[in-house]
């Protein structure tokens, strides 16, 4: 059997596939460097060692999951201490253990979120920006 309008057919499909794909197409070979963030603030210059609560690879992929994890343990579970892979222990806290070394809030935490294309809810509970003081 053949379908006379068949040539019309084919046309569509690959017009609507060049559509479709143009933006993948179009993007290739541009795609934005990572952020080079700064961890120039006070407290980090303090440390001997700069070391955060959890090795850098592992704060880089799932900080966010730590986050919700210690914002869970807090209020609904009433613990304050968490105990990392390390064996230090430290405060659950945003403001008082992460923006205390962090607090260059426009050169880290926004850069990459930014980069991310992601705008995480940490601030309808903690009011405050941190701003480094100069």
């Amino acid at each position: 059997m053949k379908i006379p309008d068949m040539r019309y057919i084919i046309t569509g499909i690959v017009v609507f596939l060049v559509v479709m794909t143009f933006p993948f197409w179009y993007n290739i070979g541009k795609a934005a460097s990572a952020p080079q963030v700064s961890l120039d603030t006070p407290r980090i210059r303090e440390m001997a060692e700069p070391q955060c609560v959890e090795p850098a690879s592992y704060m880089r992929a799932n900080h966010m999951r730590l986050l919700e994890e210690w914002r869970d343990r807090v209020v609904r579970g009433g613990e304050r201490t968490y105990v990392a892979g390390d064996g230090k222990e430290y405060l659950m806290s945003l403001q008082n253990t992460c923006l205390d070394c962090h607090s260059n809030y426009d050169e880290f935490c926004a850069l990459c979120h930014d980069y991310a294309g992601v705008a995480p809810d940490c601030w309808t509970c903690h009011l405050e920006f941190p701003r480094e003081s100069k």
